[in-house]
C-alpha cells in the first residue's frame, strides 16, 4: 500500500472522483410544490441513512473525439462512508471512510489521509454536508440554487473556494420526484462529465 503526497494533478483527479460519488445522494419525496425549497430538500436528505445505485458516466474531454464511458455502482452509509465501484471498462474502486481515502486501480492501492490535504478535506465536508442535509456546511463551499418542482428539479452548486474553483466551474444535479437521475460536472478547462443514475435499493 502506498501513502501519497499532495500534488495538483492527483488532487485534481481525487476531486473529480469525489464529485462523482456525490451524485449518489437521493432526492426527497415532496408532495406540495409551494413548499419546495432548499431547506425542505436538506431536511429530506438528512433522513437518508444508506443508499445503493448503479451509474453510467460519460466524460467529455477536449482532446478526445469520443466521450469516455464507464459504469458501475455507488454506495453511501451515513455519516461518512462513500464508495464508487467502477466495473467497466476496467475495475476500479474509490472508498472514503472516516477521513481516509483509498483508491484501487490496476492492482495497486493508494491511501490518502485527508488531514494532509486541507483543500480536499474542505471539499469532502461539502459532500458530507449534502448527504447529511446540512445546508450551512454546504454553503461554506458552494452557492446553491434550486429550480423546478418536485416532479422535475435541478440543484446547482457553484464553488466559492478558490482551490475548488480552479478545477470545477459548476455542478448540476437533476431529479424527478424522489430520484436523482443525473449529475453534470463542468470543469474550468472545458471538460465535463454526465452521470446517469438508477437507484437499486430504497432507503
Amino acid at each position: 500500500m502506498m501513502i501519497l503526497r499532495s500534488s495538483p494533478v492527483f488532487s485534481r483527479r481525487v476531486i473529480w472522483h469525489l464529485l462523482v460519488v456525490s451524485a449518489l445522494m437521493p432526492a426527497p419525496v415532496i408532495s406540495h410544490a409551494a413548499d419546495w425549497d432548499i431547506d425542505q430538500l436538506m431536511r429530506s436528505l438528512a433522513q437518508i441513512r444508506s443508499d445503493h445505485a448503479s451509474f453510467v458516466e460519460k466524460k467529455f474531454i477536449a482532446i478526445l473525439e469520443q466521450p469516455v464511458e464507464s459504469s458501475g455502482e455507488l454506495f453511501y452509509t451515513a455519516p461518512d462512508y462513500l464508495e464508487k465501484r467502477t466495473i467497466r471498462p476496467k475495475p476500479e474502486s474509490m472508498i472514503l471512510d472516516h477521513g481516509t481515502l483509498m483508491i484501487e486501480r490496476g492492482g495497486k492501492k493508494h491511501t490518502l489521509q485527508l488531514q494532509d490535504y486541507p483543500e480536499l478535506a474542505a471539499f469532502i465536508d461539502s459532500i458530507r454536508g449534502t448527504l447529511a442535509g446540512e445546508r450551512k456546511a454546504l454553503e461554506r463551499n458552494y452557492r446553491l440554487s434550486l429550480e423546478g418542482t418536485a416532479e422535475r428539479w435541478t440543484l446547482q452548486l457553484l464553488p466559492l473556494d478558490e482551490k475548488i474553483q480552479a478545477v470545477v466551474k459548476r455542478i448540476r444535479i437533476a431529479g424527478v420526484r424522489d430520484a436523482v437521475r443525473s449529475i453534470e460536472i463542468t470543469q474550468t478547462d472545458g471538460d465535463s462529465s454526465l452521470m446517469l443514475i438508477e437507484r437499486l435499493t430504497t432507503p
